[in-house]
């Protein structure tokens, strides 16, 4: 069966950003015992990554990268913001244990979006924050193998076509609704 719209893919898959000195840096990797595992078509992946896999099948290999703007796009400077360092406070008293440079943290815009931000510096007034996309800016390389696909049960269908980690790989900052 070949991989198309509402089918039920598994794959591993091993994925590279551009790394310093042209480099790759390995970011992320399946592995058989736990595969991404998702419906094809359904939006909870990129769409470049989709366009990739379409019409291969099971035991197929791939290899292919994607560009900046068909991923997370460009890497922004005005996305760097200063903060004031009050915005974390609770009960008046700066949350140390969750708020330290290098940590990912949630945070929720005014219309209720929510997105997720790295910690880059903390003074005695501000908290200076990333916005952008952990790989914005990055190609991302791709090589692996298609290990299923299938017809999905209904079930399946309700629990893995709204987006989410279906892979159980806990590591994108975005829950894994872009993996």
């Amino acid at each position: 069966m070949k991989i198309s719209v509402n089918k039920l893919v598994s794959l591993d898959y091993q994925l590279y950003a551009d790394g310093v000195n042209g480099k790759y840096e390995l970011v992320e990797e399946t592995t058989p015992e736990r595969p991404l595992t998702f419906i094809f078509g359904t939006g909870s992946m990129l769409p470049k990554f989709e366009e990739s896999l379409l019409g291969l099948q099971e035991g197929d290999k791939f290899e292919f990268s994607i560009e900046p703007n068909n991923a997370y796009g460009e890497y922004i400077d005005e996305n760097v913001v200063e903060l004031e360092r009050a915005i974390f406070e609770v009960d008046g008293k700066f949350d140390e244990t969750k708020i330290f440079v290098g940590n990912v943290i949630p945070m929720k815009d005014r219309s209720g979006t929510h997105f997720q931000a790295e910690i880059v510096s903390i003074s005695p007034t501000h908290v200076t924050l990333d916005l952008n996309h952990p790989l914005a800016g990055d190609t991302l390389h791709f090589n692996g193998q298609v290990r299923q696909v299938r017809e999905p049960s209904s079930e399946e269908l309700a629990t893995l076509s709204g987006g989410g980690c279906s892979s159980g790989c806990d590591s994108c900052s975005d829950g894994c609704s872009s993996c």
